[in-house]
């Protein structure tokens, strides 16, 4: 359940930020260690609602952009990036780039919430 929540937080919070246009396009990455931070998981799980997230949101936008122009601007990027001209290609590197961006920062706020072990002191 945290997994899921920690997902579908990440991609509404990046989702809003994207909407107010004067933030860079990075700035989703503090939404994400934000929710990280406020939703304890393991790193690992952290990781994949962070990224998986961002993928699905920037994919299906990408998607959903590119079939308003019927694929045109795209095709033409990837025709000049080493795409072969696919554009389906174009989207899943958009998400790939997306997840991967969040997925650190929020695998980071992970690691943040994370409290360190006390050490025991030795008995002589």
């Amino acid at each position: 359940m945290k997994f899921l929540s920690a997902l579908l937080l990440t991609a509404l919070l990046a989702f809003a930020t994207g909407l107010y246009g004067a933030l860079p396009w990075w700035s989703f990455a503090i939404t994400s260690f934000i929710v990280a931070i406020a939703i304890h998981q393991k790193a690992g799980k952290a990781f994949l609602a962070g990224f998986a997230g961002l993928f699905l949101l920037w994919s299906i936008l990408a998607f959903l952009i590119d079939n308003a122009n019927d694929h045109i601007l795209a095709t033409k990027v990837a025709t000049i990036l080493p795409l072969g001209g696919s554009y389906w290609v174009l989207i899943l590197l958009t998400g790939i780039i997306g997840g991967l961006v969040s997925g650190l920062t929020a695998l980071a706020g992970s690691y943040m919430r994370q409290t360190p072990k006390p050490k025991q002191s030795e008995s002589i």
